[in-house]
């Protein structure tokens, strides 16, 4: 079960082939900070694929936003952009001598980017939204969620009975580790209580 049920994150960019690398890094960023690395490679995979067709075919502008959003054990990644054209996974013609060999060369550099989508994916699609554009979306199932992590004053079991930090005490579990133990009165804490 993952710890928190919902997660979302937005950009909005220009589909330009510097920028691209970027998201990728913002996408993979992000899903490491929800401890989703295990579906970083396929989405920003999927990411990339997706922003790469805006800046090859969008009309009449590259502008888009990405969006990923995590519910429950669902990750979905889409881009929203401005051309209300839908597009379609290419697959290549059969195989009939040279023309044949051209469309499966045609399809090694251009025109497989949702067919990896799909590949990659547990499900994708396309919602026109009229002349507004259209967004494309893919889903990832995340994974359940680790155990949680135990604060690193716990690391060292047992060290408060032997060693250099004999003596010491644990540090109280939950509480941050600037938090003292014992609150030290203020001079200002001290004249309220004083006075209080």
């Amino acid at each position: 079960m993952i710890s928190e049920p919902s997660r979302y994150y937005a950009v909005e960019l220009q589909a330009l082939p510097s920028r691209i690398g970027q998201v990728r890094r913002i996408v993979s960023a992000h899903l490491r900070h929800w401890h989703l690395d295990a579906l970083v490679d396929h989405a920003v995979l999927g990411v990339t694929e997706l922003l790469s067709n805006v800046h090859r075919h969008a009309q009449p502008d590259k502008r888009c936003t990405v969006e990923v959003e995590l519910l429950l054990d669902r990750l979905t990644v889409s881009v929203r952009d401005h051309d209300p054209r839908i597009p379609e996974a290419a697959a290549p013609e059969p195989f009939d001598g040279v023309d044949g060999l051209d469309a499966f060369e045609r399809l090694a550099t251009s025109g497989r980017g949702l067919a990896i989508v799909g590949a990659v994916s547990e499900s994708w699609g396309v919602r026109p939204c009229g002349a507004d554009g259209k967004v494309v979306w893919f889903t990832l199932t995340a994974p359940p969620c680790a155990a949680p992590v135990e604060v690193c004053a716990h690391a060292v079991h047992d060290a408060t009975t032997e060693g250099p930090l004999a003596g010491y005490g644990r540090f109280p579990v939950g509480a941050p580790l600037s938090t003292p133990i014992d609150p030290v009165l203020t001079p200002l804490t001290a004249r309220s209580v004083l006075v209080g």
